[in-house]
């Protein structure tokens, strides 16, 4: 197996497992069996990182270029118990958004569309049009969370779409506003970058 190389899956402690693929091209004939690969790579990595399945790929396959969809989700925390096992996994609101006005808001975004102005690169020269086919929003009691789906995704692009519609779910934009940010192609027009903390691969599809 000189060119072909084991694509392993590996899943980071979060609310629910979180879905990440890697490839890694052998340098050799590789003799040991996935299990045993997946077992030796568990031994030495972090207790944050595991690796769930390792398989065999055709030679050409690259783990982020091959992808056909990924699924994100963002988690809000709007309780007013700070949690404490997941902390560093949610984003803390000191607000209760709208839930049913970003649900407006989001209809906007869907569909094949240039999403240049929830882009975090200013210097991007690629195509800034991208597929999003999936966005939920949902209260799940103290938390609001977000599902979005698409063939792929622009630097910080969910986060920036999470951002823009928690300004429509705090009012101070109306759900109209996002069709007409959308339509800006302009960074500046649309709303902050939420933070980090809350965001989640969940899954790549292949």
């Amino acid at each position: 197996m000189p060119a072909a190389g084991p694509a392993a899956e590996a899943s980071a402690a979060a609310e629910e497992p979180v879905a990440e693929v890697a490839d890694a091209p052998a340098e050799s004939a590789v003799t040991e069996t996935p299990d045993a690969l997946r077992d030796y790579l568990n031994r030495y990595l972090p207790d944050a990182i595991a690796v769930r399945e390792v398989k065999e790929a055709a030679p050409r396959f690259h783990a982020r270029y091959n992808a056909l969809g990924k699924t994100y989700r963002y988690t809000c925390h709007t309780g007013p118990v700070k949690p404490v096992f997941d902390r560093k996994y949610v984003t803390l609101l000191d607000y209760d958004p709208d839930v049913e006005k970003m649900r407006q808001a989001a209809a906007y975004l869907l569909g094949e569309n240039d999403f240049a102005s929830f882009c975090g690169n200013p210097r991007m020269k690629k195509s800034t049009v991208r597929l999003v086919d999936h966005i939920a929003i949902e209260r799940r009691k103290d938390r609001v969370v977000f599902t979005f789906h698409g063939t792929g995704f622009l630097q910080n692009m969910v986060r920036i779409m999470v951002g823009t519609l928690l300004e429509v779910g705090r009012g101070y934009w109306t759900p109209e506003q996002v069709r007409d940010i959308l339509a800006a192609k302009d960074r500046k027009q649309a709303g902050p970058t939420a933070p980090p903390e809350g965001l989640c691969l969940m899954k790549v599809d292949y």
